[in-house]
Protein backbone atom coordinates (compact mmCIF):
# COMPACT_ATOMS: atom_id res chain seq x y z
CA UNK A 1 0.00 0.00 0.00
CA UNK A 2 1.15 3.74 -1.00
CA UNK A 3 1.61 5.54 2.43
CA UNK A 4 -0.99 8.46 2.69
CA UNK A 5 1.25 11.28 2.32
CA UNK A 6 2.23 10.49 -1.67
CA UNK A 7 0.03 10.75 -4.45
CA UNK A 8 -0.14 7.33 -5.89
CA UNK A 9 -0.23 7.33 -9.89
CA UNK A 10 -0.20 4.62 -12.40
CA UNK A 11 2.11 3.19 -14.85
CA UNK A 12 1.53 -0.01 -17.19
CA UNK A 13 -0.62 -1.30 -14.97
CA UNK A 14 1.40 -0.76 -11.87
CA UNK A 15 0.79 1.64 -8.81
CA UNK A 16 3.34 4.01 -8.22
CA UNK A 17 4.36 6.78 -5.88
CA UNK A 18 6.90 10.02 -5.72
CA UNK A 19 9.07 9.82 -2.45
CA UNK A 20 11.18 12.61 -1.31
CA UNK A 21 10.49 14.59 -4.48
CA UNK A 22 12.70 12.64 -6.85
CA UNK A 23 12.68 8.47 -5.84
CA UNK A 24 9.89 6.19 -7.01
CA UNK A 25 8.22 3.74 -5.05
CA UNK A 26 6.62 0.48 -6.31
CA UNK A 27 4.33 -0.83 -3.55
CA UNK A 28 3.81 -4.19 -5.18
CA UNK A 29 7.56 -4.86 -5.30
CA UNK A 30 8.17 -3.17 -2.47
CA UNK A 31 10.43 -1.30 -4.07
CA UNK A 32 12.74 2.00 -3.68
CA UNK A 33 14.05 3.25 -7.47
CA UNK A 34 16.43 5.77 -7.40
CA UNK A 35 18.47 7.29 -10.27
CA UNK A 36 21.85 9.38 -10.65
CA UNK A 37 23.19 9.15 -7.02
CA UNK A 38 26.48 10.33 -8.51
CA UNK A 39 27.88 9.97 -4.75
CA UNK A 40 31.29 11.30 -4.49
CA UNK A 41 30.94 14.03 -7.33
CA UNK A 42 32.34 16.80 -4.95
CA UNK A 43 35.69 14.94 -4.24
CA UNK A 44 36.03 14.18 -7.74
CA UNK A 45 35.60 17.57 -8.54
CA UNK A 46 38.41 18.51 -5.62
CA UNK A 47 40.44 16.18 -7.30
CA UNK A 48 40.77 18.26 -10.57
CA UNK A 49 41.08 21.20 -8.44
CA UNK A 50 37.57 22.88 -8.03
CA UNK A 51 36.56 22.73 -4.40
CA UNK A 52 32.98 21.47 -3.48
CA UNK A 53 31.80 21.59 0.10
CA UNK A 54 32.34 17.45 0.44
CA UNK A 55 29.16 16.18 2.04
CA UNK A 56 27.44 15.11 -0.92
CA UNK A 57 27.47 11.85 -0.68
CA UNK A 58 26.71 12.05 3.03
CA UNK A 59 23.72 14.16 2.49
CA UNK A 60 22.04 11.97 -0.57
CA UNK A 61 22.39 8.59 1.45
CA UNK A 62 20.56 10.34 4.23
CA UNK A 63 17.75 11.17 1.81
CA UNK A 64 17.73 7.62 0.76
CA UNK A 65 17.64 6.25 3.90
CA UNK A 66 14.63 9.08 4.56
CA UNK A 67 12.99 7.46 2.21
CA UNK A 68 13.16 3.90 3.02
CA UNK A 69 12.08 4.52 6.22
CA UNK A 70 8.98 6.48 4.87
CA UNK A 71 7.84 4.06 2.21
CA UNK A 72 9.11 0.77 4.29
CA UNK A 73 10.77 -0.72 0.72
CA UNK A 74 12.38 -3.79 1.06
CA UNK A 75 14.26 -3.54 -1.84
CA UNK A 76 16.56 -0.61 -3.24
CA UNK A 77 17.48 0.04 -7.36
CA UNK A 78 19.51 2.38 -8.63
CA UNK A 79 19.23 3.46 -12.06
CA UNK A 80 22.43 3.97 -12.95
CA UNK A 81 25.81 6.96 -11.98
CA UNK A 82 25.53 5.49 -8.51
CA UNK A 83 29.52 7.20 -7.93
CA UNK A 84 30.36 10.66 -10.05
CA UNK A 85 33.09 8.31 -11.78
CA UNK A 86 34.16 4.40 -11.18
CA UNK A 87 36.78 5.14 -8.23
CA UNK A 88 34.11 7.00 -5.96
CA UNK A 89 33.85 4.60 -4.01
CA UNK A 90 36.95 4.37 -2.51
CA UNK A 91 37.24 8.00 -1.53
CA UNK A 92 33.76 7.50 0.84
CA UNK A 93 34.70 9.19 3.82
CA UNK A 94 33.77 6.84 6.91
CA UNK A 95 30.63 8.12 8.20
CA UNK A 96 29.06 7.83 4.50
CA UNK A 97 30.70 4.53 3.75
CA UNK A 98 29.04 3.41 7.37
CA UNK A 99 25.80 4.87 5.96
CA UNK A 100 26.01 3.01 2.39
CA UNK A 101 27.60 -0.44 4.08
CA UNK A 102 24.01 0.12 6.65
CA UNK A 103 21.47 0.65 3.67
CA UNK A 104 23.01 -2.16 1.65
CA UNK A 105 22.59 -4.39 4.79
CA UNK A 106 19.16 -3.60 5.67
CA UNK A 107 17.61 -4.05 1.90
CA UNK A 108 17.95 -5.95 -1.01
CA UNK A 109 20.09 -3.55 -3.00
CA UNK A 110 20.94 -3.66 -6.34
CA UNK A 111 22.97 -1.31 -8.40
CA UNK A 112 22.24 -1.16 -11.77
CA UNK A 113 25.59 0.33 -13.37
CA UNK A 114 25.78 3.71 -15.54
CA UNK A 115 28.18 5.42 -18.53
CA UNK A 116 29.90 7.03 -15.10
CA UNK A 117 30.29 3.72 -13.00
CA UNK A 118 32.97 2.56 -15.91
CA UNK A 119 36.01 5.07 -15.80
CA UNK A 120 37.34 5.90 -19.24
CA UNK A 121 40.71 3.56 -18.55
CA UNK A 122 38.09 0.56 -17.87
CA UNK A 123 37.82 0.43 -14.27
CA UNK A 124 34.23 -0.42 -13.66
CA UNK A 125 32.27 0.16 -10.41
CA UNK A 126 33.40 -1.80 -7.26
CA UNK A 127 31.41 -4.62 -5.44
CA UNK A 128 32.84 -3.33 -2.24
CA UNK A 129 29.70 -0.94 -1.69
CA UNK A 130 27.69 -4.56 -0.82
CA UNK A 131 24.77 -5.32 -2.82
CA UNK A 132 24.37 -6.55 -6.28
CA UNK A 133 26.10 -5.01 -9.61
CA UNK A 134 24.12 -5.73 -12.87
CA UNK A 135 23.84 -3.69 -16.41
CA UNK A 136 20.02 -3.62 -16.46
CA UNK A 137 16.85 -6.42 -15.59
CA UNK A 138 13.49 -7.11 -15.99
CA UNK A 139 11.23 -6.82 -13.70
CA UNK A 140 7.54 -7.94 -13.28
CA UNK A 141 7.47 -6.99 -17.37
CA UNK A 142 9.14 -3.70 -16.63
CA UNK A 143 13.17 -2.58 -17.81
CA UNK A 144 15.03 -1.51 -15.61
CA UNK A 145 18.09 0.36 -17.03
CA UNK A 146 20.08 3.40 -16.88
CA UNK A 147 19.55 5.13 -20.55
CA UNK A 148 16.55 4.90 -22.07
CA UNK A 149 16.89 3.12 -25.18
CA UNK A 150 15.18 5.01 -28.30
CA UNK A 151 12.98 2.12 -30.02
CA UNK A 152 11.88 0.01 -26.83
CA UNK A 153 8.47 -1.19 -27.15
CA UNK A 154 8.63 -2.39 -23.65
CA UNK A 155 7.48 -0.69 -20.85
CA UNK A 156 10.85 0.63 -19.15
CA UNK A 157 12.20 2.81 -16.15
CA UNK A 158 15.31 5.20 -16.68
CA UNK A 159 17.52 7.82 -15.73
CA UNK A 160 20.70 9.47 -16.77
CA UNK A 161 19.05 12.69 -18.03
CA UNK A 162 18.21 14.66 -14.97
CA UNK A 163 15.46 16.08 -16.27
CA UNK A 164 14.10 19.23 -15.00
CA UNK A 165 10.71 21.12 -15.88
CA UNK A 166 10.62 24.70 -16.73
CA UNK A 167 8.28 27.20 -15.91
CA UNK A 168 7.52 30.56 -15.89
CA UNK A 169 5.37 31.89 -13.38
CA UNK A 170 4.32 35.30 -12.85
CA UNK A 171 8.00 36.29 -14.60
CA UNK A 172 9.34 34.15 -12.42
CA UNK A 173 11.50 31.37 -13.78
CA UNK A 174 11.00 28.15 -12.22
CA UNK A 175 13.05 24.78 -12.65
CA UNK A 176 11.90 21.82 -10.61
CA UNK A 177 13.41 17.70 -10.83
CA UNK A 178 10.48 16.09 -12.49
CA UNK A 179 9.47 12.52 -13.86
CA UNK A 180 8.79 12.31 -18.12
CA UNK A 181 6.50 9.69 -18.86
CA UNK A 182 5.50 8.46 -21.94
CA UNK A 183 2.46 6.82 -23.81
CA UNK A 184 2.48 4.51 -27.06
CA UNK A 185 -1.35 4.06 -27.18
CA UNK A 186 -1.26 0.11 -26.33
CA UNK A 187 -1.70 1.47 -22.42
CA UNK A 188 1.84 1.97 -21.45
CA UNK A 189 5.08 3.80 -22.08
CA UNK A 190 8.47 4.48 -20.60
CA UNK A 191 9.73 6.56 -17.75
CA UNK A 192 13.03 8.95 -16.95
CA UNK A 193 13.69 9.21 -13.45
CA UNK A 194 14.49 13.02 -12.26
CA UNK A 195 18.17 12.75 -10.44
CA UNK A 196 18.14 12.00 -7.07
CA UNK A 197 21.99 12.97 -6.41
CA UNK A 198 22.78 16.37 -4.12
CA UNK A 199 24.91 17.59 -6.51
CA UNK A 200 22.89 16.53 -9.88
CA UNK A 201 22.03 19.41 -12.25
CA UNK A 202 19.50 19.12 -14.65
CA UNK A 203 18.43 18.94 -18.30
CA UNK A 204 15.13 20.71 -19.55
CA UNK A 205 12.55 18.04 -19.67
CA UNK A 206 11.20 19.12 -23.03
CA UNK A 207 15.05 18.56 -24.69
CA UNK A 208 15.10 17.29 -28.14
CA UNK A 209 17.53 14.74 -26.97
CA UNK A 210 14.87 13.28 -23.82
CA UNK A 211 12.22 13.67 -26.52
CA UNK A 212 13.55 11.80 -29.02
CA UNK A 213 15.33 9.10 -26.14
CA UNK A 214 11.27 8.12 -25.93
CA UNK A 215 10.04 7.42 -29.26
CA UNK A 216 7.89 6.04 -30.50
CA UNK A 217 5.36 7.40 -28.40
CA UNK A 218 2.57 9.66 -28.84
CA UNK A 219 2.52 11.73 -25.88
CA UNK A 220 5.21 12.97 -23.67
CA UNK A 221 4.45 14.39 -20.41
CA UNK A 222 6.48 15.53 -17.48
CA UNK A 223 5.56 14.82 -13.69
CA UNK A 224 6.04 16.80 -10.49
CA UNK A 225 5.29 16.65 -7.09
CA UNK A 226 3.29 19.31 -5.83
CA UNK A 227 1.28 19.76 -2.35
CA UNK A 228 0.78 16.01 -1.89
CA UNK A 229 -0.25 15.45 -5.49
CA UNK A 230 0.51 14.90 -9.04
CA UNK A 231 0.81 17.83 -11.42
CA UNK A 232 1.48 16.89 -15.01
CA UNK A 233 2.96 19.23 -17.97
CA UNK A 234 2.53 18.46 -21.64
CA UNK A 235 5.99 18.28 -23.27
CA UNK A 236 5.54 16.56 -26.49
CA UNK A 237 2.53 15.29 -28.74
CA UNK A 238 2.23 13.28 -32.08
CA UNK A 239 1.24 15.13 -34.81
CA UNK A 240 -2.65 14.20 -35.86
Amino acid sequence: MVPVSFAPFEFCGEEFAIAQGRALYWPREGALLVADLHLEKASFFAGHGQMLPPYDSRETLERVALAIRETGARRVYTLGDNFHDSRGLNRLEPHAAGMLAALTRATDWVWITGNHDIGKDGHAMETGAGGTIVDELVLAGLVLRHRAKRGEARPELSGHYHPRLHLTVRERRIRRPCAVVSANGAGCGRMILPAFGTLTGGMDAADPEILGALQPARAIDAMVPAGGKLATFPLWRAAA
